[in-house]
């Protein structure tokens, strides 16, 4: 009789699976890896690097074609162009490069030549990222009032970077 109250307890015994706490953890774990987590948009500019044959074409061309280019020095912005040289010098100021009155000469260069859409900017050594950026977006676009609504108009959407020669 011994025997069969033993097998009847195996029998008889089953294991309950508890994942309670399991499920809490996901419930708390699921939200925050989602809170946390990074979402980014990542912008590119699409940027021309001058090259070896357009060095060869300049060579070729004997009238200099109208280009638009804006030196980064340490104390102003020059903004010259390749047939008449300056066109205008900008100063920093206290609070650093005058990055609207350059925006604003743009404008009248693109009144002017509404069909050019290229530009250069020439570096010195050692100018900052942020600079550049800042740049580039000046070059590229303004902001207008049009009908009561702000619109971003083009400026100058091709962009080419270089190094600026020494003085």
């Amino acid at each position: 009789m011994h025997i069969k109250r033993i097998k009847r307890n195996k029998k008889n015994t089953q294991v309950e699976l508890d994942i309670t706490a399991f499920m809490n953890l996901m419930v708390v774990l699921v939200p925050f890896l989602l809170m946390t987590a990074v979402f980014t948009n990542i912008s590119i500019l699409d940027l021309k690097l001058p090259g070896m044959s357009s060095a060869a074409t300049k060579k070729d061309n004997k009238k200099p074609e109208f280009e638009l280019q804006v030196t980064v020095r340490k104390n102003a912005l020059d903004l010259s162009d390749t047939k008449g040289g300056l066109i205008k010098h900008i100063p920093v100021t206290k609070s650093g490069y005058n990055y609207v009155l350059l925006n604003q000469t743009l404008r009248i260069i693109k009144y002017k030549f509404p069909e050019k859409t290229n530009i250069t900017i020439l570096s010195e050594p050692y100018t900052s990222y942020d600079t550049l950026v800042q740049l580039m977006d000046t070059v590229r676009e303004f902001k207008t009032l049009q009908d009561n609504e702000i619109v971003v108009a083009e400026l100058f959407p091709n962009i080419s970077v270089g190094d600026a020669a020494k003085q």
